[in-house]
């Protein structure tokens, strides 16, 4: 769960009229990142850099050579319609050394069926928690990858993102924290938008939280050195929470230029149910140590920033179409 829904132009001091008009505008203009339907259902087509990435020979032989071992965990209650599919996007990968962990929270639907039927999972524990962070920490104790992240059981990972991230992680030992483009799906899996975002610049998460969660993996000597958990304070900002801590500690980002994971978006999840309330109450509680400078300094960057991922966007929307046409 992110606090993507929560966008730069809800934020702006102006009357609810006044932002919805202007949302309005902007899409067209090419204005995705935090607008979740952006168009019409498509069949959902994966990175086709990435699906090289996956059985291309030269990528195989480069992930079977001391591959890092990644460590994933999934927390879930009561999503059975969409865990398999999460699960298979982790299992799927054809990764050499993978370490999969799933926590549910003592779901009472059909999650517990999916969970003795799927093949790849390292450990899954199913027992009441108190909620989705106690599920991610009792997860990640259980684990001991270097790189680590977590997937929620309403999204994807794409095929092909893990080899890439190793790779990456391996040729660039100073990076510790790296993630992806997005792409948008719809309960039925079809396709409803993307966000393409910008090379990194703090931007992305000092003032909202623009990094896709279902693409964020980071080493685990960082999550270390910065309590080795995630702030079970949280219930809606759990991984821009976590992101400050990862800046604070003097943590390298990288964007990377690949499509890495599927956000679902669907009438039952978080980010619909509590964007609000909760969602609201923890906004304000991380922004509470800005002061009046910083908070206008990084609002100016941070539209800078989504400007940038217009062009972005206007650019991959070009490449696609040149390569829908070549098929």
């Amino acid at each position: 769960m992110t606090a993507d829904e929560l966008t730069l132009i809800r934020d702006a001091p102006l009357s609810g009229n006044i932002k919805r008009v202007l949302k309005r505008l902007a899409r067209p203009l090419g204005l995705k990142l935090g607008v979740y339907g952006q168009h019409r259902p498509i069949p959902f087509r994966p990175d086709p850099e990435l699906l090289s990435e996956q059985s291309s020979k030269q990528s195989l032989e480069a992930a079977l050579i001391d591959p890092p071992l990644i460590s994933v965990v999934t927390p879930s209650f009561n999503q059975g319609r969409w865990l398999r599919g999460a699960i298979e996007s982790v299992t799927g990968q054809r990764y050499p050394r993978l370490e999969y962990v799933v926590i549910d929270g003592g779901s009472t639907d059909n999650s517990i069926d999916v969970l003795r039927s799927a093949a790849g999972i390292t450990r899954w524990i199913s027992e009441p928690d108190r909620g989705q962070a106690d599920g991610i920490n009792k997860g990640f104790a259980l684990t001991s990858g270097e790189i680590m992240a977590w997937l929620n059981s309403d999204d994807l990972f794409l095929p092909g993102a893990f080899r890439y991230v190793a790779r990456w992680f391996r040729e660039h030992p100073e990076v510790d924290v790296v993630y992806g483009n997005r792409i948008i799906i719809d309960t039925n899996g079809d396709e409803v938008g993307r966000w393409v975002l910008p090379p990194h610049r703090s931007a992305a998460y000092l003032w909202r939280q623009y990094i896709p969660q279902e693409t964020l993996f980071w080493r685990r000597s960082l999550w270390n050195r910065t309590g080795a958990r995630v702030n079970t304070e949280f219930d809606f900002l759990i991984d821009w929470e976590l992101i400050l801590r990862f800046h604070h500690a003097g943590a390298k980002f990288c964007r990377l230029p690949r499509t890495l994971g599927a956000f679902r978006t669907h009438p039952l999840q978080k980010s619909v149910r509590v964007a609000h309330s909760v969602g609201k109450r923890e906004v304000d509680r991380l922004r509470a140590p800005l002061d009046r400078t910083r908070r206008l300094w990084y609002r100016i960057d941070n539209l800078a920033y989504v400007l940038e991922s217009v062009a972005q966007s206007w650019a991959r929307s070009f490449a696609d179409r040149i390569a829908r046409k070549r098929t």
